[in-house]
């Protein structure tokens, strides 16, 4: 596809990743993937002028990588399939299969409140809430974000003096408090710190090299900059329970091996399979979506209208009825699980499908409107099924 000059200008080719040598109608396959997602991508980096683009598509567990752009335009630094952008609340998912993890090997349940493992916490009106509320965020109105004045460590003296406007497990209120006190109390639970548990039992178990929660000073040279809406250069600010809702970063080549454990999680070792498999199960419908632990979930196929809306402004910062699922709900067949993720310089989206064997990952370091991501990824993903 003919792009307009600004991208030509800006991009490198679409990148497609083969170890042999591929018979002529392997050559064909490639040509038409990369179409498929020039197609898509092109645009979307035209219109909102993205540094830089990492695309991951896995296909019957076979990965190709697309890569666009620069990782900085200061050192023009082009992006690879091995470029570490921040996840944003992509990082949710990565906290739920670490909680997952704990409820596998015995050392947490979702029925517990955050008291058992917090006694600070014992008593208080966010304990009233289960494990299980605190990371489906159905707790009872936990807020999107900490309130400014709350400092790195101080956390704790803000849970202590929250008030619910909600019964737990009435509303879905997408919040980081929320999901960050649920990784705190998982990693607690597995007597570590949140960054030493997922470094040290989850990462390597999904056989992910290249993914941190601190970056090594060896890995920096491969972390892109990321950009505001002024072109300004930056990465994420420190804050209150970041690591844990959306600290993680990570390359496309380890984020669609992510994928291709979640698609297939029988290749992986018990009891991490298990803990794959828990953020599968679906506890809460909210519209067309059910909330699982850090995977969102809709039937497939899935209409763009419906995927948007799942993702929208709306389920992002408002709260939501929810309808809890009794029993918890092992997903259908056919199910499509997804995630979004922005910090305040990178944007990035997560969706895969197990029954189809298909999976994407687009990886920016800019943020840009979630619905234009989700928009690329459908289109992508209904080429690619049949």
């Amino acid at each position: 596809m003919p792009y307009p000059s600004k991208l030509r200008a800006t991009f490198a080719a679409a990148a497609f990743c083969a170890c042999l040598p591929a018979p002529a109608h392997a050559a064909d396959d490639a040509a038409r993937l990369r179409a498929i997602v020039d197609q898509a991508v092109g645009p979307v980096a035209a219109e909102y002028d993205l540094p830089g683009v990492a695309v991951a598509v896995t296909i019957d567990g076979k990965a190709s990588f697309f890569n666009y752009g620069v990782a900085s335009r200061e050192q023009h630094t082009p992006v690879t399939e091995h470029t570490l952008f921040e996840l944003g609340s992509i990082s949710k998912t990565f906290t739920a299969t670490l909680a997952s993890y704990a409820v596998a090997t015995g050392k947490l349940s979702l029925d517990d409140h955050p008291g058992k493992h917090l006694p600070a916490l014992e008593g208080t009106a966010i304990d009233k809430a289960s494990v299980l509320h605190l990371g489906t965020y159905t707790a009872g109105g936990l807020p999107l974000q900490f309130p400014d004045d709350v400092p790195d460590d101080g956390m704790l003296a803000y849970f202590k003096q929250w008030k619910a406007d909600a019964a737990p497990g009435t509303q879905r209120r997408y919040s980081n408090p929320s999901l960050g006190l649920f990784g705190h109390v998982a990693a607690l639970s597995l007597g570590s710190g949140y960054a030493d548990a997922m470094e040290s039992r989850i990462l390597p178990g999904l056989g992910l090299k290249h993914t941190y929660v601190r970056v090594p000073a060896g890995a920096m040279g491969a972390y892109a900059w990321g950009y505001n809406a002024a072109n300004k250069p930056g990465r994420m600010n420190p804050g209150p329970l970041a690591a844990e809702t959306y600290g993680i970063r990570s390359s496309a080549t380890d984020m669609i091996r992510y994928l291709q454990a979640n698609i297939d999680p029988g290749r992986l070792q018990t009891p991490l399979r298990r803990a794959v498999e828990g953020t599968h199960v679906g506890y809460f419908k909210i519209g067309e979506m059910v909330q699982g632990l850090g995977w969102e979930q809709y039937p497939y196929p899935v209409s763009l209208k419906d995927l948007q809306a799942g993702n929208s402004q709306t389920m992002i910062s408002e709260a939501n009825p929810a309808r809890a699922l009794v029993p918890a709900q092992t997903p259908p067949p056919q199910t499509l699980f997804n995630k979004t993720g922005s910090t305040s310089n990178f944007g990035a989206y997560a969706a895969f499908v197990p029954a189809k064997k298909i999976g994407i990952v687009i990886l920016a370091n800019k943020n840009y409107p979630i619905p234009a991501r989700v928009k690329a990824a459908h289109e992508i993903l209904e080429k690619l099924a049949p």
